[in-house]
């Protein structure tokens, strides 16, 4: 395969853009969908228990959620056409083995190698954000999410088509064929994004975050299996809290992080994951109810009795119809914004969740209560990307969309693990078999509702300011360019935390960006032209200047001058008082910082964080002691200690 960078798109289209790019949807589907079927044939076929033909779901599963995210911050620094197009020869290989060799071990190493191919969808939506118009932008992530959709339901039925007729090895072969065709499609169609985040890759972030990630997810897909107090899952779980509790201050502190922390942390950004963890898990339990529904006996009085196949056909109208909505998934985007679209689907999840409680008696009722439930899936997944990509600089949408990829592969893997363990615990008895009694379907109904609900409650909690730029994201332009610098004190030290913030000269917002521990930060512009500027960081005083940039040469530092400071002078008498011991308090009692007056009397004292303080003032050859309250804000506060003259040292003398 030729390299993504030798190629170059000479007049991408932004309909050819999107088609690549949604493309991508069914084929990470298609990967994902395909074996799951095929799981109880395998054990036969390759000689190996039902606990070892799990493991064909869960390496990739693993590897998926150690990608997603490396790929998406590598993306970010080295070029979002390129990682795409590793990906998919990643992807491309792994098919090839699986399918060559035919042992277990390596159908392992292959899976684990199509585990990469998850990391499109965040990337692929980035690109989306970097190359569409604004007016279109909505539509195609929209689209993209609901060809994942289409992309599971066609997986079920084309399984049992390809191992009836070809045998298991044809499934890898068709998704090898798929992804060999899609990198020709990026290479030829999709251009190489400009923006790009400079610095060196976390590697040391990676590592532990995919030692964490592998750990608290390998627990989470074995525990019904292991048992969820066996000594292996309790092991993991607390490996993977041992290992993000060092990730986490190390993320705080690394130049160039694997995570930004600190934008994951803001209401926008945190509560669209939050609801992306809440909707994947009602979006899988779906398609995992459905399944077993039209699968199991009709003995049982809520089964269906039908075949891989049919069972497949039946969930394909679910996926047309979230194709179908994309343009009004795109719509709703584009006029309400991102948190209406979100709040809008998991109203309609909720509706064909309680539908599906009541209504079960016939195949299309369950096609009908499945397709409904589909269509929110779709809409609230749309959605979730431009939120994201409003509340994060335009340098790391890639990386934020692989986070936001990484939550819901936790939810996937949480309702799951769910549906094990509630499908096994409430059964019904038919003849000398067991089964799941329909009361276990409805309480995953009503948990998946639920869940819908909880989505919606953190939908509330996502500013406004936020749900509004949903509905228009910066999107970008052929002549981007990166700006970048560093934000400096007087003497060039760095100055961080520090946030710098673009905008037109008329007030319209371009870009922003957290500097990292050494001070540099990193903007995405339009083009050349004259911007206004923004610099700020807790303790000193803003800077704001109007910057043109020609093209040649993006950068420029702010070096802030104006440190915001508690000072003052303290006498008695009349008298400056030199050596005085001045001491800042919590209001609560906490010790802040001490100093000692000069020649003159004076004093002063970096502000500390925003709120209410004390101020005592210690006069050593007198032990004359004052002591005052004050509130501090964001600026600059001047408090003076006057003490009447002391000739003697007296106990009335102390004044507090």
């Amino acid at each position: 395969m030729p390299h993504p960078s030798a190629l170059t798109p000479r007049h991408p289209s932004s309909s050819g853009i999107t088609t690549v790019l949604a493309l991508s949807g069914i084929v990470v589907a298609l990967m994902q969908t395909l074996v799951i079927p095929l799981l109880p044939d395998f054990t036969g076929a390759l000689g190996i228990t039902a606990d070892d033909a799990s493991w064909l779901v869960t390496s990739t599963l693993l590897a998926s959620a150690v990608a997603t995210p490396i790929v998406g911050r590598a993306a970010d620094m080295y070029g979002k056409r390129k990682m795409m197009g590793i990906c998919l020869a990643i992807m491309v290989l792994g098919s090839v083995l699986a399918a060559v060799d035919g042992s277990f071990v390596w159908l392992i190493i292959g899976r684990t190698l199509q585990g990469f191919a998850t990391a499109l969808i965040p990337v692929g939506i980035s690109i989306m954000r970097d190359e569409l118009p604004k007016e279109k932008m909505g539509t195609a992530v929209a689209l993209m999410s609901a060809t994942m959709g289409i992309g599971s339901a066609l997986g079920l039925p084309l399984a049992g088509v390809l191992y009836e007729s070809l045998g298991w090895a044809s499934i890898f072969w068709v998704t090898a064929g798929a992804g060999t065709l899609l990198f020709f499609g990026v290479v030829l169609m999709v251009p190489e994004s400009k923006v790009r985040t400079p610095g060196r890759f976390d590697f040391a972030g990676a590592l532990v975050l995919s030692a964490a990630l592998t750990a608290l997810l390998l627990a989470i897909s074995k525990g019904g299996s292991w048992g969820w107090g066996s000594e292996p899952v309790l092991l993991l779980f607390a490996a993977a809290a041992i290992l993000f509790s060092v990730w986490i201050p190390c993320e705080l502190k690394v130049s160039k992080p694997m995570v930004d922390l600190r934008t994951s942390l803001r209401r926008p950004v945190l509560m669209t994951n939050v609801a992306s963890l809440l909707i994947a898990f009602a979006m899988f339990a779906n398609m995992l109810l459905t399944a077993q529904q039209l699968q199991l006996p009709a003995s049982t009085g809520y089964g269906f009795e039908l075949s891989v196949v049919s069972a497949g056909l039946c969930m394909v109208p679910s996926g047309i119809a979230m194709v179908l909505f994309a343009p009004v998934s795109g719509r709703i985007i584009r006029v309400f914004g991102g948190k209406t679209a979100l709040m809008s689907g998991a109203v309609v999840m909720i509706v064909g969740y309680v539908g599906r409680v009541f209504l079960y008696d016939s195949i299309a009722w369950v096609i009908i209560g499945s397709t409904v439930v589909g269509v929110g899936t779709a809409i609230a997944f749309a959605s979730m990307p431009t939120l994201i990509m409003a509340a994060v600089p335009i340098t790391e949408t890639a990386s934020a969309n692989g986070l936001n990829s990484l939550v819901r592969s936790v939810g996937t893997s949480t309702s799951s693990a769910t549906l094990a363990a509630v499908l096994t615990s409430v059964t019904m008895s038919i003849g000398a078999e067991r089964f799941p009694a329909f009361d276990a379907f409805k309480d995953m109904f009503w948990m998946a509702a639920l869940a819908s609900a909880a989505s919606m409650l953190a939908a509330v909690f996502i500013p406004h300011a936020a749900a509004t730029q949903g509905a228009s994201v910066p999107v970008g332009a052929a002549g981007e360019l990166v700006a970048r610098g560093r934000v400096l004190a007087p003497d060039r030290t760095p100055l961080t935390p520090a946030v710098v913030t673009v905008l037109h000269p008329g007030g319209e917002p371009v870009d922003w960006s957290r500097v990292d521990a050494e001070g540099n930060y990193s903007v995405a512009l339009p083009g050349p032209g004259k911007y206004l500027m923004v610099a700020n960081t807790a303790g000193w005083t803003p800077m704001a200047e109007v910057f043109e940039f020609d093209g040649r040469t993006p950068e420029h530092n702010f070096q802030l001058r104006n440190r915001l400071m508690i000072s003052g002078t303290a006498s008695a008498g009349g008298h400056e008082i030199a050596g005085a011991v001045v001491t800042l308090l919590e209001a609560g009692g906490g010790y802040v910082a001490t100093s000692q007056t000069d020649e003159d009397g004076r004093y002063a004292f970096p502000l500390p964080p925003a709120g209410r303080y004390l101020l005592t003032m210690l006069q050593p050859e007198t032990e004359q002691a004052m002591a005052q309250k004050l509130a501090v804000d964001n600026r600059s506060v001047t408090l003076d200690f006057t003490a009447p003259a002391v000739e003697q040292r007296s106990e009335d003398s102390v004044e507090a």
